[in-house]
């Protein structure tokens, strides 16, 4: 049985705030403790009140100064002698790391993380550090190493009845499933974790699982009316809780979902609109992919074969270079399904 959805990251007073806070409410109330502890002079509240801090600016976009943010929870963790509290900044800058494409920085930070958590005795931390690591494994298309990672912390969850963990290592499973092709799993294992988010009042979790289940309607079954209905329902929560990041992956979705309609002059624009999202909040996967589905739609709508040749090699190199397999796999299959020789283009 799963209680209500918590936001562990939420520390201090702040666990009064709810996982599906707007994160402008967050930021704004965070910075508030954060000042006041700084003020007071202590670094163990400073520390904790700075963990939501970094993690409003990250979920906003706002790279820089939550890159900031979790290195100041880090020092102030450090001086109050917090190993669990040192373990959360780690995790939230290791969660950064990934985000902005920083894979071998992501892999140290999250697996100190982990490490501390386990040392400071904080099994939420360590959790998160391990979901971390597993998440980055997935990213980059490394399922048979981190496939067995994302059941064991699968089970772990159930167990402690972890409404949001739950939902997140359903969703990891059910995107492998997806990407291999295992549609059904996939859908089945998207559906479960929207029903669970829906129980415990996690409407980030509740909008991925939207996602996914959109996105297997449109490949499985070309339902492409009822996938763009879920993803409407998806990005309307998005914006209620000014999920930055969630928001432009919504909109690369429904870009896809209208691509493989042959509506391919909705989809550049969808594909515009995503790619300037990411540009924004500097997330160098999600700008990847947003590039190689404004290409595919420009080149259905007559682009000069050349450029998008072109276009393509450059994806190719880019995402070559930053280690995303599948991704990499995304764009040749795109140069096959456009006839283009991919050791051709220089």
């Amino acid at each position: 049985m799963y209680g209500k959805a918590f936001a562990p990251e939420y520390q201090g007073t702040l666990t009064t705030l709810s996982v599906n806070s707007s994160l402008v409410d967050v930021l704004a109330a965070g910075t508030e403790r954060l000042r006041e502890a700084e003020h007071a002079g202590r670094p163990g509240e400073a520390a904790r009140y700075g963990l939501a801090v970094a993690e409003a600016h990250r979920r906003l976009g706002q790279v820089r100064d939550a890159d900031r943010a979790w290195k100041a929870s880090y020092r102030a963790a450090r001086e109050a002698g917090d190993t669990a509290a040192m373990a959360w900044a780690l995790w939230s800058g290791g969660t950064l790391a990934r985000q902005r494409g920083a894979f071998p920085l992501a892999w140290r930070l999250l697996g100190l993380a982990a490490e501390l958590g386990e040392r400071g005795g904080d099994v939420v931390v360590r959790g998160y550090s391990l979901a971390g690591l597993a998440e980055t494994g997935r990213i980059q298309g490394d399922y048979a190493a981190v496939g067995r990672l994302h059941e064991q912390l699968l089970a772990e969850a159930r167990e402690r009845g972890e409404a949001r963990h739950t939902v997140w290592a359903l969703e990891g499973i059910a995107q492998m499933h997806r990407n291999t092709g295992d549609y059904d799993r996939a859908y089945a294992l998207f559906e479960e974790a929207a029903e669970i988010a829906g129980r415990a009042d996690d409407r980030r979790g509740h909008a991925w699982a939207l996602r996914g289940l959109a996105d297997v309607l449109s490949v499985r079954d070309g339902a492409t009316e009822r996938a763009l209905e879920l993803l409407a329902e998806a990005e309307a929560t998005c914006r209620e809780m000014n999920l930055s990041s969630a928001l432009a992956y919504n909109h690369k979705m429904q870009g896809n979902v209208l691509y493989r309609a042959g509506r391919h002059a909705e989809a550049r624009e969808r594909y515009e609109l995503a790619l300037g999202e990411f540009r924004a909040i500097s997330e160098p996967r999600g700008e990847a992919l947003s590039r190689l589905g404004l290409a595919k739609s420009l080149a259905r709508l007559g682009r000069d074969r050349a450029e998008t040749a072109a276009e393509l090699a450059d994806l190719a190199r880019t995402l070559e270079r930053s280690g995303l397999r599948h991704a990499r796999e995304m764009v040749a299959r795109a140069q096959r399904e456009f006839g283009l020789d991919a050791e051709a283009v220089r």
